[in-house]
């Protein structure tokens, strides 16, 4: 395929420097942070970042029928009137479901004895005329009557909450604005519970709502003091107990309110110790805590309601389990967890004795719980999948031991699992440390070094990425790609400790093990480099800013979403959201000079050097809280000024969408399928 060479833009330079630490700093693209920010009217930040999208509009213009052949092969993969597995809570049945062409979802629900289905919420009517839809959860009261639901229509990630009765259909005059996260009702419904943002991006406060009243009469039940720290709001298992929970990356503290009345005093079940992290759910009289305060692994400890402080080991923590998650049900608990990376479901009897581990089938695969409403079941609703087993949807039938399927994901253009294969290896980095990877790839690929390799990883906050199934990545199976996720460090697919070896001092480990595990998969004849593409997003999206500046020579072409690769300027700018939040997992360079020479020595931004760069293909967010703007801005503007090479360099700014990009089943897909056709252009694989 030729392309023509339109113009890329050229961002000015203005002369911005300060100093921290005896250190001069010069960012003449500084500029482009327009500083009326969450507002961005600043013609020239408008001008230029459309002048990107116009020339990624330019340069991908050739590439549209193939754009549109993979949209099309990703679309013709979902189901287009699919349907949750409905699951009983209560009285009724819930589930979800698209009609056939809907971008968004119907939320439903029929009685359990039977009767006529209701659509409780259809968003995609709420989304007709809106660039942006987000619909950010819901909340039905126990007696079935009120709905509660939040919306977001700009990609800020600030919702509303508005409330629907179910029995007649009519919406309550009751709006609260500016929310965000979980909110629940009282048991009797008459009050919600919810977190508000404040002008930094950050739940500080936790208020109760009481229907058919003034919001401006709201009475605050919490107000965290620390900058740093979340508060949110959730429910235990047993619906008895309200949590307000509070934390930043590496603390947590918990308070407890009776659902039943929830101006009663607060229970604090332990005050805050720093690096200390726990939840809690309750059964009668007695808590179930899961903590880190022993071991990175996690234990379970017990405490009576009337003395929460007062804790009893009941599970010890193990060297080789990963405890996850504990959930308590009327006549058992649950504990989640991962053994050498692999996801287990153990049951517990609350008597005490071994645990019953379900048995999944397969070497590699991500499972657990699905969704369990209610708190006195026999059945369990669990969901499993691999990178080769689409997403299934089981029971666990406690008495028997016997699983039922329910439903297996369907991809009406046809799949055929035996057509393709899945690994697992493990690469050893630099500092000899073994780090996992899953691989899929269509039977047939030649390990020989000449297949094309795509290589994704995290690597940040703890989030483990599972060995999980994807259609759209068959798009590129199907054109000879091998498929890697990459377990690095600083995610916690391998424990806690995996976690704390990627983050702060350690964060280096993360970028290392990405280099290491790309460059080993060459060794084993995966690819070689210069096949190899990557692709992260949001952290993710610093590691591909870091490792193109480190190991250019390594990849065919990049994809950086969303990338947080402004790293020194973001954590010395108090104003944005998220920066005090932000410390205990990147560091403090505004008080902490050693924190800001590590930062400043693998910040994207900061180490621009004059090289050859692979080709670039970068996405941003105009409203993105959590990565502004202005990262993959500055970021594409000194590429463009500073690389020697004649790569392509692309930047596509989202001008109505935050960091989840376009909203919309079908939508989304669209950027997923430019993404994919760029690597396949990249590597001179178009036709």
């Amino acid at each position: 395929m030729v392309h023509s060479s339109p113009k890329p833009p050229v961002a000015a330079t203005r002369a911005h420097s300060y100093e921290r630490h005896g250190t001069r700093i010069d960012d003449p693209y500084a500029w482009l942070k327009d500083e009326k920010y969450p507002t961005v009217d600043d013609v020239e930040v408008l001008d230029y970042l459309k002048a990107e999208n116009a020339y990624f509009d330019a340069v991908m213009k050739p590439l549209a029928p193939l754009v549109e052949t993979i949209f099309q092969e990703m679309k013709g993969r979902l189901k287009e009137d699919d349907s949750s597995v409905p699951q009983k809570d209560g009285d009724r049945l819930y589930w979800r479901r698209f009609e056939k062409g809907a971008q968004y979802k119907q939320w439903m629900r029929s009685p359990v004895s039977g009767g006529d289905e209701q659509v409780m919420l259809d968003e995609a009517k709420m989304a007709e005329g809106l660039e942006y839809f987000r619909l950010g959860g819901i909340a039905i009261s126990e007696d079935d009557r009120l709905m509660a639901y939040s919306t977001d229509t700009d990609g800020s990630e600030r919702y509303t909450i508005r409330f629907r009765n179910l029995e007649t259909g009519a919406e309550l005059p009751d709006e609260i604005p500016g929310t965000l996260g979980d909110y629940v009702f009282s048991t009797d419904g008459r009050h919600l519970l919810y977190g508000l943002v404040n002008d930094s991006w950050r739940v500080e406060t936790i208020l109760v709502h009481e229907i058919g009243t003034p919001v401006a009469d709201d009475k605050t039940l919490y107000r965290e003091p620390d900058q740093g720290f979340q508060a949110g709001v959730g429910m235990t298992q047993s619906r008895k107990w309200i949590i307000v929970a509070t934390g930043d990356n590496e603390t947590s503290e918990v308070r407890m309110i009776p659902a039943d009345n929830v101006f009663a005093d607060p229970v604090m079940v332990r005050p805050r110790c720093r690096g200390v992290e726990y939840d809690v759910e309750d059964h009668g009289d007695t808590l179930y805590i899961h903590t880190n305060d022993a071991s990175t692994q996690f234990r379970l400890v017990t405490a009576p309601l009337a003395k929460p402080g007062e804790w009893t080991e009941r599970i010890a923590p193990s060297p080789s389990f990963y405890m996850t998650s504990v959930t308590t049900f009327a006549d058992f608990f649950v504990v989640e967890g991962r053994e050498n990376g692999l996801d287990q479901v153990e049951i517990h009897d609350y008597a005490g004795g071994a645990p019953r581990r379900i048995a999944f089938p397969e070497a590699s695969y991500s499972a657990g719980l699905d969704e369990n409403p209610e708190y006195k079941v026999s059945v369990l609703r669990l969901s499993y999948e691999s990178m080769v087993t689409p997403d299934t949807v089981m029971d666990y039938d406690l008495a028997t031991g016997a699983m039922t399927t329910l439903k297996v994901q369907e991809i009406p253009s046809g799949y055929d699992a035996s057509q393709y294969a899945t690994e697992r290896v493990e690469i050893t980095a630099r500092d000899g440390t073994k780090v996992p990877v899953s691989i899929v790839y269509k039977k047939g690929f030649e390990k020989n070094g000449n297949g094309p390799l795509y290589l994704y990883a995290y690597g940040a906050y703890g989030y483990a990425i599972p060995p999980s199934f994807s259609t759209l990545r068959l798009s590129l199976l199907d054109r000879g790609f091998a498929y890697a996720v990459a377990h690095i460090r600083g995610g916690d697919d391998l424990g806690q400790q995996w976690q704390l070896d990627g983050k702060l001092t350690k964060r280096t480990n993360t970028f290392n093990d990405f280099v290491d595990v790309a460059r080993e998969l060459a060794d084993l004849g995966f690819a070689r480099p210069g096949r190899i593409v990557a692709a992260g997003g949001s952290a993710g999206g610093e590691l591909m800013g870091v490792v193109v500046n480190t190991n250019p020579e390594l990849w065919g072409a990049v994809a950086a979403h969303v990338p947080f690769v402004d790293v020194l300027n973001t954590m010395q700018d108090e104003t944005l959201p998220l920066t005090p939040g932000e410390w205990p997992e990147w560091g403090n360079p505004i008080t902490d000079k050693a924190a800001f020479e590590l930062i400043r020595s693998y910040s994207p931004y900061d180490n621009v050097v004059p090289q050859a760069y692979p080709p670039l293909f970068i996405t941003g967010g105009l409203t993105d809280p959590r990565v502004t703007y202005w990262e993959p801005a500055k970021w594409t503007a000194k590429l463009r000024a500073t690389k020697t090479d004649d790569n392509v360099l692309l930047l596509k700014t989202n001008m109505g969408a935050g960091h989840g990009g376009k909203s919309g089943r079908f939508e989304s897909l669209r950027e997923d399928a430019e993404e994919y056709a760029f690597f396949l252009w990249q590597l001179g694989m178009v036709e």
